[in-house]
């Protein structure tokens, strides 16, 4: 009896991961450059030292999906994004080279150049910082050009290209950030790609489909309630067990 009762229990917990999964990629339905992840169920058998006879639910999240958004059209100069492959390199939160297609670019009081996640991005020197300035454009090459407070138009400062790049995407994971880094933690950085093109005046929206994630979410829904029906069936019999043997 207890192994109905295990693996319904192993089932109703690895629902409730699906559902988180789905449930995040729906709270980022409108999170810029943001890319979706796949789910998947299988059966996991219990190995040790005794015969494999009992097998339980596993969720897991093999990988993203590397679909292009919608491209959603601002107007504002500083908003790019990238036609086709490729990724902008910024810095994450651990100081470590990340990637990201998220283009919404702002110069912030520091003069470092983020987006609109707040994260710097990265340039062939280093991190980009600009320095006070009247007009800034970036082309479709990814070059920022900037023309310094006070100074004529003519006066242009030291372009900075940004870092494009492109790796294989098998390469790639997703971390709990929504940043992507190389699957090898040997590998920390991709070389820049020059042939990647920027659109200005737009940038990428989610690639989720929210009709798609929210049938899923009501899905697993009733996969848990039946996994919590299953196991209170499985507590009946052991109940009603008891009791014919506590008869004889």
């Amino acid at each position: 009896m207890d192994r109905a009762l295990y693996i319904a229990m192993s089932g109703a917990k690895q629902n409730t991961l699906g559902q988180s999964a789905h449930a995040n990629n729906l709270a980022n339905v409108n999170t810029t450059g943001f890319r979706s992840d796949y789910t998947q169920s299988r059966a996991m058998g219990v190995f040790g030292e005794h015969f494999p006879t009992r097998a339980y639910a596993m969720t897991e999240r093999p990988a993203s999906d590397f679909r292009q958004g919608p491209l959603v059209e601002t107007g504002r100069r500083m908003d790019v994004t990238i036609e086709g492959g490729g990724w902008f390199a910024v810095v994450g939160p651990d100081g470590q080279e990340a990637y990201t297609r998220a283009g919404d670019m702002s110069v912030d009081p520091a003069g470092r150049l983020i987006n609109g996640n707040g994260l710097q991005m990265i340039g062939d020197g280093g991190p980009v910082v600009l320095p006070e300035y009247e007009k800034i454009e970036i082309s479709r090459a990814g070059i920022v050009s900037v023309q310094p407070l006070g100074e004529t138009p003519a006066a242009v400062a030291e372009p900075v290209q940004l870092k494009l790049v492109n790796p294989d995407p098998q390469l790639l994971e997703k971390g709990e950030d929504g940043l992507f880094r190389f699957r090898d933690p040997a590998t920390t950085q991709a070389p820049a790609d020059p042939n990647i093109t920027l659109v200005n005046g737009f940038i990428e929206g989610s690639n989720v489909n929210a009709v798609k994630e929210l049938t899923d979410l009501i899905a697993l829904n009733r996969q848990y309630e039946m996994q919590v029906k299953l196991m209170k069936k499985a507590d009946e019999n052991s109940s009603a067990t008891t009791q014919i043997l506590s008869a004889q």
